[in-house]
């Protein structure tokens, strides 16, 4: 297959590569930009580990091929960084204990934080359900859900 020029905004950035358009999102993100927090669990969309952002909407990179993004926007856990709710997620976490070895934990936070956009106050039902599709094999999921209804209370208005 040839290679195309695939532009698209990365973490706020415009950004372009050259690459075949079936090659996987989170092979671009993590070999061509370098970025690593982006995890890969088990490449079948399986464990939440690669959850990005894609037009705000929470995506498995793992099952996206680049080609697929062309104009689109793309946050990943780096860009997430850059916003209030990343600093009140990951405080969260830390003080849930809901961070053990830290490979599902970007995947977590990015779910975790298109959640509390969504949903102002959401019940463990509803965490539960949107944590469905991520995996831990450390904490137990008990710490993890206590970590973002703790950062349900402690967001105020910044989000």
């Amino acid at each position: 297959m040839n290679s195309h020029l695939i532009s698209f905004q990365l973490n706020t950035m415009p950004v372009s590569v050259e690459t075949t358009p079936d090659a996987r999102l989170i092979d671009v993100l993590r070999e061509h930009f370098r970025l690593t927090g982006t995890k890969e669990g088990c490449g079948e969309g399986e464990c939440g580990a690669c959850m990005i952002l894609l037009d705000d909407r929470p995506t498995l990179s793992c099952l996206v091929a680049i080609g697929a993004i062309d104009g689109k926007r793309v946050i990943t856990i780096e860009g997430l960084r850059e916003t209030p709710g990343f600093a009140i997620l990951a405080q969260a976490f830390n003080d849930a204990g809901a961070v053990q070895c830290g490979y599902c934990t970007p995947g977590m936070i990015m779910i975790a934080y298109a959640l509390l956009r969504d949903q102002r106050d959401p019940d463990e039902s509803s965490i539960r359900r949107a944590m469905a599709g991520n995996l831990c094999r450390c904490t137990g999921y008990a710490m993890i859900v206590e970590a973002i209804r703790l950062a349900a209370t402690r967001r105020g208005q910044s989000w």
